[in-house]
């Protein structure tokens, strides 16, 4: 161990012989003529001290029953270091006169920012340190840095950090000739900033009492933050703001999104004191994003992602603001994207459009080439060798560049940086993570299988095991799912998961409904009055993988964290014997409570994607899921629960409220844990080598239950 590594937690308090017991204290609420009681919404109190004992208590809990297991944890945590470079560098990302890179140092937290002149040699002398992490980090047990952007000149960065998980940031601009930090200084901002062309105004977002950006503002450098203009302010209560500048830089856009719904606003950078146009006027359901375009030959038009009259989207050109979207076509007048393909985003070149999109639950990148007046002549779709894999745009940020940045991973493929001449193809591999020890991808084995829902649905399964791994029914296993807002798990590659497969797991994602991976009408399917299908396609996905003989049927567990969390609530409550274990991780296991309340963050937003309980039909098919309201007299698995104290998006509450109410119903199985970050939010620890030890645990949690096989009740 490096002497500059942070040791292992020690064991919270004394400890207990038995697991914490939450006074009941019940709390009636009654809508829409139903009554539901809350035994334990006092737990609510985030300032209570005797909250935070009872937080603590469940820790030494947690502690006390997993301390059999620390050895393993211990074990994993080496197998992790030993298989991860921690010294190591990104590749470097040009633009302007240099080049942009971030490195790590073993034994250090988290990661340094530097640059060096374009084109010039990795050498320490030719480095810049723009910020180093770990130093901001001291003294915090979290850090997080949520904003890093570079003036126009390349003379000043703007940053912002969080040190605490709340997600409330707080905004610095570094002269970087100096190395000096001005004196402007910005409390409580939101991610996300964007300079004007004279480096001298700086527009950035600053958020409500519900945690939503709602205000845009501009700072002069120099100036107090009192003297800050506020620029505009979002009263719909379902819109959270964004800024960003288009890919030629000539503007900056101001993203006004709901759920479903969409507006942007454009100011020309170099008049910031200028008027904000409305590139188009919102319109319930209709979702758009723009980008600035110049062609060779000089004429300038926008490119746009609309799903006006398009359920999965398609590519529109527009002249510039309150002007009409038309589909982009090519020059025989056919449309630039097949049938069936959703698109995602796009990235713009100067000769090049190109289109992230996904295609039969799979994501794959297509190269559409432009003429000298912008207009498309020719496309091509990259292609790969994985059956399953995921590639992205990586730093595309110089709108001349003769090249596309893209990564790519599979299950059995570490993240790899690639660039690609988008005029020949040519690709070059840039950087593969590397993986210490004796690697080798062709000992593990991935592959696709369709399950099919209780209504018909083929549902997709992205699976990865050990090449030895016998295909018999009796190796444990690990299914993981999300499915909701349209977020896809896509299959990567994980360092530590070879942990799992290496000692005869096999692990699964399921592409459940509510997610993205099937297009538009995939996340349809799986919300509002449907949400249901989210959680039977999951508990499908588990049945396939048993009897077909992918895992024993006793030694199956389940992990999703968050709105995956609520997954894991439900197919618990839905089937409580199908799991051998349960991880859930931050998890919106009081769905109905939260809707109700108004006075809760990102509540009034969330009602467009759960629907919205002061309807009695929602009310009641809400209530039909929620976990916390469908616990049942039942043996439940054995269940490790994370929370943090400081997480705006899911109150700690709901965690710690779902396990003592489990735990009052279970008929015998478990044990029950919760386990509360109470420094953090809703990501966890958030240096690298404490997330390490975080991840050990949860997967020594896991071994340790499947070595103990359940009877599985399989329908």
């Amino acid at each position: 161990m490096s002497s500059s590594e942070p040791a292992a937690a020690n064991p919270i308090g004394p400890a207990p012989k038995a697991p914490p017991v939450a006074e009941k204290r019940p709390v009636t609420y009654r809508n829409h003529g139903d009554e539901r009681v809350d035994e334990y919404s006092w737990l609510r109190e985030k300032e209570s001290e005797e909250v935070l004992d009872h937080l603590r208590a469940e820790n030494a809990w947690t502690e006390r029953s997993l301390a059999d297991q620390q050895p393993l944890r211990e074990q994993l945590f080496n197998e992790f270091k030993s298989r991860i470079l921690e010294t190591d560098l990104s590749v470097p990302v040009s633009k302007g006169p240099w080049d942009y890179y971030g490195r790590t140092v073993e034994g250090q937290q988290y990661g340094i920012h530097c640059r060096r002149a374009r084109g010039s040699e990795d050498t320490p002398e030719n480095e810049e340190v723009l910020l180093d992490e770990n130093v901001l980090a001291e003294g915090h047990d979290y850090f997080g840095l949520g904003t890093f952007e570079t003036s126009t000149n390349h003379g000043l960065l703007a940053y912002a950090f969080d040190t605490d998980g709340d997600e409330l940031y707080e905004l610095h601009v570094r002269d970087l000739t100096t190395g000096a930090d001005l004196p402007d200084t910005i409390a409580e901002t939101s991610p996300g900033v964007a300079w004007a062309a004279d480096n001298a105004t700086l527009f950035y977002l600053t958020l409500d009492d519900m945690m939503r950006p709602w205000q845009l503002w501009r700072h002069v450098l120099g100036t107090s933050a009192d003297q800050d203009a506020m620029i505009y302010q979002e009263d719909d209560d379902r819109f959270f703001l964004g800024l960003s500048t288009s890919a030629t830089d000539d503007f900056v856009l101001l993203t006004i999104g709901s759920q479903v719904t969409t507006e942007i606003r454009t100011l020309r950078a170099t008049e910031p004191l200028g008027e904000w146009a409305v590139f188009a006027p919102r319109r319930q359901d209709v979702e758009y994003g723009v980008d600035h375009h110049v062609a060779a030959d000089g004429s300038e038009r926008w490119f746009a992602l609309t799903n006006d009259g398009a359920e999965n989207f398609e590519l529109a050109v527009a002249s510039g603001p309150s002007s009409e979207m038309t589909a982009a076509l090519f020059t025989n007048g056919s449309p630039v994207t097949e049938a069936g393909a959703k698109l995602d985003a796009f990235d713009l070149f100067r000769n090049h459009v190109v289109l992230y999109e996904r295609f039969e639950a799979l994501e794959r990148i297509r190269v559409i080439t432009l003429n000298d007046s912008g207009q498309p002549v020719e496309q091509r779709v990259l292609t790969h060798d994985d059956p399953v894999h995921s590639v992205w745009g990586a730093s595309n940020v110089e709108f001349d560049s003769p090249t596309l940045r893209f990564g790519y991973t599979s299950m059995t493929t570490p993240p790899s940086t690639y660039d690609e001449v988008l005029a020949t193809g040519e690709r070059t591999l840039r950087k593969r993570q590397p993986v210490l020890g004796e690697f080798d991808p062709a000992t593990y084995v991935s592959e696709r299988l369709w399950a099919t829902a209780a209504d018909g649905t083929k549902v997709p399964i992205s699976v990865v095991r050990h090449r030895d791994t016998a295909l018999d029914g009796s190796a444990p296993g690990v299914l993981y799912g999300y499915g909701s807002y349209e977020i896809s798990i896509d299959p990567t590659f994980s360092v530590m998961r070879l942990s799992l497969l290496d000692r005869g797991f096999v692990f699964a994602i399921a592409h459940v409904r509510g997610g993205g991976e099937m297009g538009r009408r995939w996340y349809l399917d799986g919300k509002f009055l449907q949400k249901q299908n989210t959680f039977t396609d999951f508990v499908s996905c588990a049945r396939h993988l048993i009897k077909n003989n992918y895992v024993h049927q006793g030694k199956l567990a389940a992990r999703g964290g968050s709105a995956g969390g609520l997954l894991m609530g439900a197919v618990v409550n839905l089937e409580p014997n199908l799991w051998n274990s349960i991880v859930a991780e931050v998890p919106f296991v009081d769905s109905l409570t939260t809707m109700l309340d108004d006075s809760l963050p990102l509540t009034e937003i969330e009602k467009e994607e759960w629907g919205d309980p002061s309807d009695t039909q929602y009310y009641a098919y809400m209530k039909s899921y929620a976990p916390f309201e469908n616990i049942a007299e039942v043996e439940y698995p054995a269940m490790l629960v994370t929370a943090g104290l400081n997480d705006p998006r899911v109150g700690f509450f709901e965690p710690a409220k779902w396990v003592q109410r489990v735990r009052d119903h279970s008929v015998g199985g478990g044990p029950i844990l919760l386990k509360t970050e109470m420094g953090a939010g809703h990501g966890g620890p958030s240096g690298r080598y404490d997330s390490w030890r975080d991840e050990a645990l949860v997967l020594a949690f896991v071994i340790d239950a499947t070595s103990r096989p359940r009877t599985a009740l399989i329908r």
